[in-house]
Order: structure tokens, then C-alpha cells, then sequence
């Protein structure tokens, strides 16, 4: 009983955590269309958050309905004059006088901008979340220098300090950040070793664990590691009863098992060891040459007892980061769109909306900061999805309008319906596809 229970609340924590960070990011694509409709001379009769029965509602002072509906799967604007939610298709009837104030009768530019904004918006709200985290996180400073030091499971020496700068391991000068980690792969597995550092202007040497322990650094939606219980901060010290000192032992481990089951004793702090049993999934993994089957667990690694030191980044570094942050979430789409459809990897990799709950409800388990950064990825990802030139998806309607601006006359309202009709199917059957392998693809 205590179990069920447990997972009840896992399963309302799963939802109410995927409704608040749809009902953000559906919120932000929304108002991106209303607010430049508004500027380009569109009115908007109703902006929805959810669909169906209405719960609450406003009306605004230029007759603007707000409203937030029962099932918060989504949202919309309702233009004056169209004929349902999503815009498509003929328009209703309206006063002749009033045409200009619709999305179908305002010039093309007003159309485009008002459709663009949507997934603009998705992306602007991806670019803020990056550059908030990182300007209030900060970033490592130049030099090799500790921030914090994270705790460490009986029987590892750490003499690290904050403060220190890390100037050699084991004899390996480390000069910078890259250094560190390539000491981290290079290293030998060891309990301790020799660390030179600079603290309060003198040259010491300490003793040290290795710079890349296998201490879980993040934990993978879906995985075998998330479903066995593996937090970030846990840290491995033994694999099917034999000690590991270094993250790559762990790699080498799981590959080696060949997708049979390993037993990880785990370390987690203020909890101290336990037994977890996993068995690994065959997954496709981005490599330089294209994608490569390798069996995984779930984790992430190579951070080590310790945060780097960190600055406070410029507004304008902050930006730049957020930009190219988001920017990395839609090439890793498009490359991994295109990869699914070559075959390179597996369909399996596409989800639907169940891994995608699940997902955020993972990562609002692991702290605000993830559950925002998540909020970041996925608004991208979804500004992405709709600039895909699929009828239906604001990337459809682009594709009209650039036809309209290429031809000079936009497609016979058959073609709309004919074209519409295809892109709703589409649509629906990826849908469909991305559910069925939300439960038959664990």
C-alpha cells in the first residue's frame, strides 16, 4: 500500500509538473502571436490557455477574451475571422468594414510576422532562461580553482580547500580546465593521488581523489539509472563487487555486461550505501562521424569532488551563451530529425507526450534550477517543431505565405483544405507513433 501511494504521488507530481511547464511555454508561443497581431493591426477575439470547458475568463478593454479552459494540453488566439483555433482555412464572415482587423485581410508582412512570432517567442524564452541561469550561476574563471567542495563517501582523502588553485596532479601540470579533464581520462584508476596547488600564495601538495570519479553528475530521463532511483551527488564504489575510482571504469563495465544486469553498490550523501540493480539499454549515441549503439545506464560523469571558482558573466556573455545554447538545441533537432528519417538511429528515440511528463516531472524532482533549464530545452524544442513547414504548424502557414509572396496570389482555397487535411494527418499519426513507443520502446 505504502508503495502504490508513493507512486501516486510520483505520477501527480509527474503531471502537475508538465501542466505548469506546458502552460509556460504554450502561454509565451501565444502571446507571441497576439502581441504582434496586436502591433500589426490584428485583432484578437479570445487567447486560451487549454481547451474545452472554460474555467475562468476576462475580457479585456479591446475586447480580448483571456481565458484558461479545462484540459491544459495546449492553447491558442482566436483571430477576428477565423474559423477555428488553429487559423486555418477560410475565414468566417465579417463586416467588410472590419476585414483589415483580420488575420486573413491583413497584408502579408502583418500575417507573417503574427505567425513567426510564436515560435519566436519559444525561442527568445529559451535564450532568457540560459542567460539567466548562467548570469546567476556564473562561470569558471580562467585559472584551475576551486569553488566548493562536494562530499566524499569514507575512505576517499580530499585535502582540497576552496580557494586553491590546482596547478598539477600526480605530477601532470594542469594549466587550464581542458587539462584537468584530460588528466580525468588519463589518469589511472586510483584511490588518491599527489594534488600541487596554490593556496594563500604558497605552492602545497595535498592528497587528492582522481579528478574524474564516478560521482553522478546528472541522471537521464527514461533510463535505467532514473528508474532505479540514481540521483545526481551519488557516487559508485563498486561494480558487481569490485571497487571503481574513475568514471570510465563505469563505461567500460556496462559495456562489457553486453546488456546483462551489473549491481552498483552507491554512496549518496547523508544517506550512506546501497545495492541498486540496473540493466542497460541499448541506445544511439551521438559521436564526430554520425551515431554509434552503445549500451547505457542513464549517467553523466567527468565533474569531480568539487565546483569550479566562478565569475559573474556580463550581460552581454550571458546573452551570447543563452543564443548559442539555444541555437545547440535546434541543430541537435534538425541532425537528429534527419537521422531518425535516414535510419542512422532507431524511431525509439522519438517520444510523445508520455516520456515528455515524465521527463519534466524528473526534473522538477531534481531542483528549480533543472526544472527551469528543462522549461529552456523544450521551449526551443517546441519552437522548432512549429516552424516545420507542416500545414497546420505555423511552419505551414509560412510556407503559404512565402508562396503568396513568390506567385503573387496565395493557394486556391481546395489546396488549403487538400494540404491542410494532410498536414492534420500528419500531425495526428506522430502523435500517435510518438505514444506507442512511450510504451513499447522502455
Amino acid at each position: 500500500m505504502i508503495d502504490i501511494i508513493s507512486q501516486l504521488g510520483g505520477v501527480a507530481w509527474t503531471i502537475v509538473a508538465f501542466v505548469v511547464a506546458l502552460s509556460i511555454i504554450v502561454g509565451v508561443h501565444e502571446y507571441g502571436h497576439y502581441i504582434v497581431g496586436r502591433w500589426s493591426g490584428i485583432r484578437a477575439e479570445v487567447f486560451s490557455l487549454g481547451f474545452g470547458p472554460r474555467l475562468w475568463s476576462r475580457r479585456d478593454r479591446r475586447g480580448t477574451l483571456w481565458q484558461v479552459a479545462a484540459i491544459p494540453l495546449g492553447g491558442y488566439v482566436r483571430f477576428l475571422g477565423d474559423a477555428d483555433a488553429a487559423s486555418a482555412g477560410p475565414g468566417r464572415p465579417v463586416d467588410p468594414a472590419l476585414r483589415r482587423q483580420t488575420l486573413e485581410g491583413a497584408p502579408l508582412w502583418g500575417r507573417f510576422a503574427t505567425v513567426a512570432a510564436g515560435p519566436l517567442a519559444n525561442f527568445i524564452l529559451s535564450t532568457v532562461i540560459f542567460a539567466a541561469v548562467i548570469a546567476i550561476q556564473g562561470v569558471a574563471v580562467d585559472r584551475v580553482q576551486v569553488g566548493e567542495v562536494a562530499p566524499t563517501p569514507p575512505g576517499i582523502v580530499n585535502e582540497l580547500r576552496p580557494g586553491d588553485e590546482i596547478l598539477s596532479i600526480d605530477g601532470r601540470p594542469v594549466p587550464d580546465w581542458p587539462a584537468l579533464f584530460s588528466a580525468g581520462r588519463d589518469l589511472p584508476a586510483a584511490a588518491a593521488f599527489d594534488w600541487t596547488v596554490r593556496r594563500d600564495g604558497a605552492e602545497v601538495t595535498v592528497r587528492g581523489p582522481h579528478p574524474a570519479p564516478p560521482l553522478i553528475a546528472g541522471v537521464a530521463p527514461r533510463s535505467a539509472a532514473s528508474g532505479a532511483g540514481l540521483r545526481p551527488g551519488d557516487v559508485i564504489r563498486a561494480i558487481d563487487g569490485t571497487p571503481v575510482f574513475r568514471f570510465d571504469e563505469l563505461r567500460q563495465r556496462v559495456e562489457a555486461a553486453n546488456g546483462g544486469a551489473i549491481l552498483l553498490r552507491v554512496w549518496r550523501p547523508g544517506a550512506g550505501e546501497a545495492d541498486y540493480t540496473l540493466v542497460p539499454k541499448r541506445q544511439d549515441l551521438p559521436t564526430a562521424d554520425g551515431y554509434e549503439k552503445r549500451w547505457l545506464i542513464g549517467v553523466t560523469g567527468d565533474s569531480g569532488y568539487f565546483t569550479p571558482a566562478t565569475r559573474a558573466p556580463g550581460p552581454f556573455e550571458a546573452l551570447r551563451t543563452g543564443i548559442a545554447q539555444t541555437w545547440s538545441i535546434i541543430v541537435g533537432s534538425v541532425s537528429g530529425l534527419w537521422a531518425m528519417l535516414s535510419g542512422q538511429i532507431g524511431s525509439c528515440n522519438l517520444g510523445g507526450a508520455i516520456s515528455i511528463a515524465e521527463s519534466t516531472g524528473q526534473a522538477a524532482t531534481t531542483g528549480f534550477t533543472s526544472f527551469v533549464l528543462w522549461i529552456g530545452v523544450l521551449s526551443a524544442a517546441i519552437g522548432f517543431l512549429n516552424i516545420l513547414p507542416v500545414p497546420v504548424l505555423d511552419g505551414g502557414h509560412l510556407a503559404f505565405f512565402t508562396w503568396e509572396a513568390v506567385t503573387g496570389r496565395p493557394p486556391s482555397p481546395r489546396a488549403l483544405r487538400i494540404l491542410t487535411s494532410i498536414g492534420l494527418a500528419a500531425v495526428l499519426s506522430l502523435m500517435i507513433f510518438g505514444l506507442s513507443n512511450d510504451i513499447l520502446c522502455r
